[in-house]
């Protein structure tokens, strides 16, 4: 019996360096985006306009609702552009955005000129890409996963 002269393609362990590049990337935008519209709900609009303005859109329990956003946002923004935590941060972050489809932008049609959805669609199935793809190698989560190995 001879052995098979084909070579065996090397077994890769999670993304390679230009799909790792791209996540970070995508983290590093969405994060910023995320943490920008945090700081606008407590530093510029301040919670108790931004706890006024979820009661006026029909947000249920606007007052712990905006503090919880806020929070999510600003955090969850953070912990995307360290890599930490990605994939329950994308999740929630989905979560959040589908919240804000549903309750106030989808009335308004696609265009975000317009009050629509499209801005939101789009972080939801970013945070939604990161929640299932995870951080990549360029990560605080990657550093763990190498270091238990």
């Amino acid at each position: 019996m001879t052995a098979d002269p084909t070579p065996q393609a090397p077994v890769r362990r999670g993304p390679g360096a230009s799909t790792s590049l791209g996540l970070l990337l995508l983290r590093l935008v969405v994060g910023v985006v995320f943490i920008a519209h945090g700081v606008q709900k407590v530093w510029i609009n301040g919670i108790p306009a931004t706890q006024e303005g979820f009661a006026g859109m029909g947000v249920p329990m606007p007052e712990v609702a905006a503090i919880v956003v806020a929070a999510l946002e600003i955090g969850g923004g953070a912990l995307l552009i360290l890599g930490l935590g990605t994939r329950i941060v994308g999740a929630l972050l989905t979560v959040n955005m589908a919240v804000a489809l549903v309750l106030v932008h989808i009335a308004g049609g696609f265009f975000a000129s317009d009050g629509g959805y499209e801005f939101v669609l789009t972080l939801g199935v970013a945070s939604l890409a990161l929640a299932f793809t995870g951080p990549g190698l360029f990560a605080i989560d990657a550093a763990f996963r190498r270091r238990r190995s």
